[in-house]
């Protein structure tokens, strides 16, 4: 698990991951409520719970921030039932759990990530899909067949 300072290969030398980006990695797919305010009121968001999706500096990006960061952090809320999403400032993000369960797959690698008791991120091997068994089938024809199906 990740604590607030770590070293990664950046550009050939080593450099320090945050404290922010290590929260990311932490905080990813957490449970939270939208805490009431002027902005979440009036958009009919206040009280819902959604996953987070991310972060990001919003003076670097071109993105509507819901409320009034004191910092330039933003942080990024999916709604299932409303199948969108929205940046907030973290202030208005109240804490429910640490997603435990959450799994997260990526189309053409044979892998999840789950996220355990602890918020940890667990990663498993997974079976081939069957679009990876029929490209695997595809390439076994030899190649003067190529009209045959």
């Amino acid at each position: 698990m990740l604590g607030w300072r770590h070293l990664r290969k950046c550009r050939g030398t080593l450099c320090a991951i945050t404290e922010r980006q290590s929260y990311m990695f932490n905080t990813f797919g957490n449970k939270v409520r939208i805490r009431s305010s002027l902005e979440t009121d009036k958009r009919g968001l206040a009280g819902k719970i959604g996953e987070v999706y991310g972060q990001t500096t919003p003076s670097m990006m071109d993105i509507e921030v819901i409320g009034t960061p004191k910092e330039d952090y933003a942080v990024n809320v999916c709604f299932e039932d409303l199948r969108d999403s929205f940046w907030f400032d973290a202030d208005l993000l109240e804490y429910l759990d640490n997603g435990q369960g959450t799994v997260i797959t990526l189309d053409g690698i044979d892998k999840k990530w789950t996220k355990g008791t602890e918020g940890e991120w667990i990663e498993e091997q997974t079976t081939p899909t069957n679009t990876d068994k029929t490209k695997t089938q595809q390439t076994d024809k030899s190649w003067w067949k190529f009209w045959k199906k």
